[in-house]
């Protein structure tokens, strides 16, 4: 009996000792929300699923919830709110541009804060153009993912249909009026069935105003981001460019030109021409039912594309467990691998040279080269416009190109009155 009573003791330890285990075990799992914006056209959505479902069965102790939040505006000011309510998400891709009003907000921490000097050598292995907007003060905030720069796409039938070489884009500002003009199509009444050029003024009119003024010669802020320069004469010259092209030139539609649709515009053969982000390549290949081209952008003092897109943030209100298993995930998903793998899928520049390297990107470009276009722009590419809280400086930015091309203000009043507003918002910045 007294044997009985030692087994019985001993087995209710083990099973004690066990349950234990395992409650420490399910303890120690740490569940992470992560916000993630979707903004242009394909099955986004469903690659970051499938990617974040093979990141947990590689790392069962950490969970992964994906939240949707909208376009990158939208998803900005959701982890915001969310934030001001105590529950912002762990981790959150949202615009690089985005870094200084996160610092403003206290919202994020540094990785250096997070990781051990040693190991912050791996931030070395992304391309020196994304990390410039990814680091200030002598620390990374963000890490670079979901990237891009702006690229023309054209439509080659179009071009043959207009006596051009469908493989010769334009190369300049004067090439792409000549071209647009000879591709703008109308029909027996005098309506135009299909215009030369469409670039897009609304939803990230600044992205596009910017690549132009990078053209003329101008960058438009400062690399603190505390200053502006958008009345600049070459940025009025910038705009005045933009706004021609329908009321001078006749190549492109007047009024506003939306974001969201210049895509669809471009399938439907309703504009040979359109400027929209890398992100949009594989969409346009799956969905084009014509032979396209894609080109850099065209130079006029010089060629040259702002950077874009999204980086990866960790938020500081998070515990330490929680800020390493988010760096866990950062460093999976931008790995060379996975970084070439996200570029084949969406279109999305591989943000890292060794991920050019792999096997799996150098057979794409080999059967599809128009994929190496935006990394080579890289070579051109200045950072995006970016400030202290720069959700105001761009909105007034986008104002004034609103107000430019639907004819409400001249270029340089819509361009004086965004930099005067501009200034007033920077003044506690400026040192």
């Amino acid at each position: 009996m007294a044997l009985f009573r030692k087994t019985c003791a001993l087995v209710a330890a083990s099973l004690l000792s066990l349950t234990l285990m395992a409650g420490t075990a399910l303890a120690e799992k740490v569940n992470l929300t992560f916000y993630f914006p979707v903004s242009v056209g394909g099955p986004i959505t469903k690659i970051v699923e499938g990617m974040t479902e093979q990141f947990m069965k590689e790392h069962p102790d950490i969970n992964i919830t994906p939240v949707y939040a909208g376009i990158y505006r939208e998803t900005l000011t959701k982890a915001l709110t969310a934030l001001r309510g105590g529950e912002p998400p762990h981790v959150a891709v949202l615009l690089s541009t985005d870094m200084y009003t996160l610092i403003d907000e206290d919202a994020i921490v540094p990785y250096d804060s997070i990781m051990k000097p040693e190991e912050m050598a791996f931030t070395k292995a992304f391309f020196p153009g994304f990390m410039s907007n990814s680091q200030t003060g002598g620390k990374t905030w963000g890490i670079p993912f979901q990237r891009s720069t702006i690229v023309m796409y054209w439509n080659k039938e179009a071009f043959k249909a207009a006596g051009l070489d469908p493989d010769k884009a334009p190369a300049n500002w004067q090439e792409l009026v000549a071209m647009g003009k000879k591709l703008t199509v109308k029909d027996e009444s005098g309506k135009v069935t299909q215009w030369g050029v469409a670039i897009p003024s609304t939803g990230y009119a600044y992205w596009m105003l910017q690549a132009l003024a990078i053209q003329n010669g101008v960058e438009l802020m400062n690399a603190e981001g505390t200053k502006t320069y958008f009345d600049d004469p070459k940025a009025i010259e910038a705009l005045t460019f933009l706004v021609d092209l329908a009321g001078k030139h006749g190549v492109s539609p007047s009024g506003t030109i939306d974001w969201a649709t210049t895509p669809r515009d471009f399938f439907e053969r309703k504009t040979a021409i359109m400027w929209t982000t890398t992100g949009n390549l594989t969409n346009v290949r799956k969905n084009a039912q014509f032979p396209f081209g894609v080109g850099m952008l065209p130079a006029n003092t010089r060629p040259g594309s702002p950077t874009g897109g999204g980086n990866f943030y960790i938020f500081k209100k998070s515990t330490p467990a929680e800020r390493q298993a988010a760096v866990t995930f950062v460093k999976w998903m931008t790995s060379a691998e996975r970084a070439a793998q996200w570029g084949i899928d969406t279109g999305y520049v591989a943000v890292r040279p060794d991920a050019w390297e792999t096997k799996a990107m150098k057979d794409y470009v080999a059967s599809f080269p128009y994929a190496a276009i935006a990394r080579d722009q890289l070579a051109h590419g200045v950072a995006e416009l970016s400030t202290h809280d720069n959700q105001r400086v761009t909105k007034a930015l986008d104002d004034a190109i609103q107000a430019a091309v639907t004819g409400s203000k001249t270029p340089a009043e819509a361009l004086k009155a965004a930099q005067k507003e501009a200034e007033r918002i920077l003044r506690r910045y400026a040192k």
